[in-house]
């Protein structure tokens, strides 16, 4: 990365951004001004739903929990972090009184802790090799570097000079088609070149571990394990290269960021960015 400062001197880039996410990526496919707005204005205004944030206390959890914090102490980390969320930066739907509001989060403190039960309940064990391992990386054939954020790197099992890539995610319910859901593989690809980079070791598997927040009537397990073996989606790699250079290709060319009001998380906000002309180039 220095090096190509240092070659291109004091010329800008026609671009707004310096690398993608696997998040800014779909951000910019989902809904363009939305995107322009967080990734390159830097805005983050746009309140979070319940379930997001849920997620990101359930994350903080299992952080403190693989870096060595006992059960009841991560736990109680994530519910911290869940309660000092301010009520501006929650969508809380259709919860518009100050009584909705606070049954509505006593609702998010019962998930979370449902959730964050049966994960630990049964925590998954590995030899873990980093925590939350964040990296930007150049990868030869495309034209921007790629970010990722890796939840945990451990040891790969019966492989001890490979590693693999761990993700949690908290949902309402199981995914249908498991580990070949295609935002799983682009986040996977994303996250295998910054580990491999880093690491400096081979990359084998993407493990997602999926956890639902609520108890299955039924008894069953409250969590699934799905498994991408990267030597199993080499021609995924191939449109992943694709995908991405035809996005920097788009962004290069673009001088309006237009509104994609059928959005189900930004499209009021984003259309109404682009009804007052928040947003321009």
């Amino acid at each position: 990365m220095a090096t190509a400062k240092r070659k291109h001197g004091k010329r800008k880039s026609k671009l707004p951004i310096e690398h993608w996410s696997h998040s800014s990526l779909m951000a910019f496919l989902r809904n363009p001004l939305a995107w322009y707005k967080r990734y390159v204005e830097k805005i983050y205004d746009t309140p979070s739903g319940p379930a997001g944030i849920i997620g990101r206390a359930g994350h903080i959890a299992l952080q403190h929990f693989y870096s060595g914090a006992d059960k009841e102490m991560a736990k109680r980390l994530g519910l911290e972090y869940l309660r000092s969320v301010a009520d501006f930066e929650i969508n809380f739907g259709k919860a518009k009184s100050v009584r909705a509001k606070k049954t509505k989060r006593a609702a998010m403190e019962k998930d979370y802790l449902q959730a964050v039960g049966f994960y630990l309940m049964r925590a998954p064990k590995h030899k873990v090799l980093g925590v939350e391992i964040s990296g930007v990386v150049s990868v030869e054939g495309l034209a921007l570097p790629i970010k990722a954020i890796s939840d945990l790197v451990v040891e790969s099992r019966g492989d001890s000079s490979a590693v693999d890539i761990v993700d949690h995610k908290f949902v309402d319910a199981f995914s249908k088609s498991g580990a070949g859901k295609p935002l799983f593989i682009l986040q996977a690809i994303f996250n295998y070149y910054t580990v491999r980079e880093m690491f400096d070791r081979p990359v084998r598997r993407f493990i997602v571990y999926e956890c639902k927040k609520r108890r299955n009537a039924d008894g069953s397990s409250q969590m699934r394990r799905y498994v991408l073996e990267y030597e199993n989606v080499k021609e995924e790699f191939e449109v992943f290269r694709r995908l991405v250079n035809d996005a920097t290709k788009e962004l290069s060319s673009r001088r309006v960021f237009l509104p994609n009001p059928s959005d189900m998380f930004e499209g009021e906000d984003s259309f109404n960015m682009y009804r007052l002309r928040l947003v321009e180039e």
